[in-house]
């Protein structure tokens, strides 16, 4: 049955090409193409929905793994660029540091150890850094700290790598200071806010003005000396009062550091430590 429907579509075959245009089987072949038309339209209709649902899904695919390729690239740019303002700034902080010591203000019997903050206080209540510089680099307990600003604090501990710094705002620091214009003279100590200093036991009969400069007073008594060398700048006066029955004045000073964004420090190493 098979072998016989092959060889008649081969006769037609045979036939159609045969025969001239116009001719029977041409006729049969145009008006069977008219009565499939309808179904030919009919399918295209019923299958364009199915088509376009699928080019829809398979763009949105397309669209959900580019969006994710591209905020995976965003993300790696971003981790880029903050690690490159990182050291943007880190760079301009230690220029500025090198500025510092090259200048007449830096204090010639130190010799000045630069070094990284690794360790910030983890609260607000602590009041010490980290530094990544110990004993190897000749640092000791109660070395002065400072930067290009002023002055941070000093060294309450230290390792073979590391120290400690407690910083001026913390309520154990106390250091002798006065006033660059008037002279007036007192004790730096911590404030009462987060990152504030008041100068402490100047007698009402000196003279302070807003916005004066306060300096540490370094003083020499014989064998004794002050941990911090002379005319190293701690902060600006912010406000003074007093009243009627007060001895002293009450200075706040606003400090030159700013204590939570300090990426390196100076440690300052007496040069006569031998």
């Amino acid at each position: 049955m098979a072998g016989l429907l092959v060889l008649l579509s081969l006769v037609l075959i045979t036939a159609y090409f045969r025969e001239p245009a116009g001719g029977g089987l041409h006729g049969v072949q145009s008006a069977g193409a008219t009565v499939l038309r309808p179904f030919e339209v009919g399918a295209e209709r019923v299958a364009r929905p199915f088509r376009d649902a699928y080019g829809w899904f398979a763009g949105l695919l397309h669209a959900k793994s580019e969006n994710e390729r591209l905020r995976s690239q965003i993300g790696r740019l971003s981790s880029v660029v903050v690690q490159n303002e990182n050291a943007a700034a880190q760079l301009a902080d230690l220029k500025r540091q090198l500025n510092y010591i090259g200048s007449p203000a830096f204090p010639d019997d130190f010799d000045p150890v630069a070094t990284q903050v690794i360790g910030k206080p983890p609260t607000e209540f602590e009041q010490q850094i980290t530094v990544a510089a110990g004993e190897t680099d000749g640092i000791r307990i109660d070395d002065p700290v400072v930067t290009a600003d002023g002055l941070v604090g000093k060294v309450t501990n230290v390792t073979r790598d590391q120290a400690q710094v407690t910083l001026l705002t913390d309520p154990e620091i106390e250091v002798a200071a006065y006033d660059l214009e008037t002279k007036a003279a007192g004790v730096i100590r911590h404030g009462e806010g987060r990152d504030t200093l008041t100068l402490d036991r100047v007698s009402k009969s000196q003279i302070v003005n807003s916005h004066d400069t306060i300096v540490t007073q370094g003083y020499k008594l014989g064998p004794l000396q002050s941990v911090y060398p002379q005319g190293v700048r701690i902060g600006a006066i912010s406000g003074a009062s007093s009243s009627e029955v007060d001895f002293f004045w009450q200075i706040q000073v606003s400090p030159s550091v700013h204590f939570d964004s300090l990426r390196s420090v100076l440690v300052l190493v007496p040069k006569d430590r031998g």
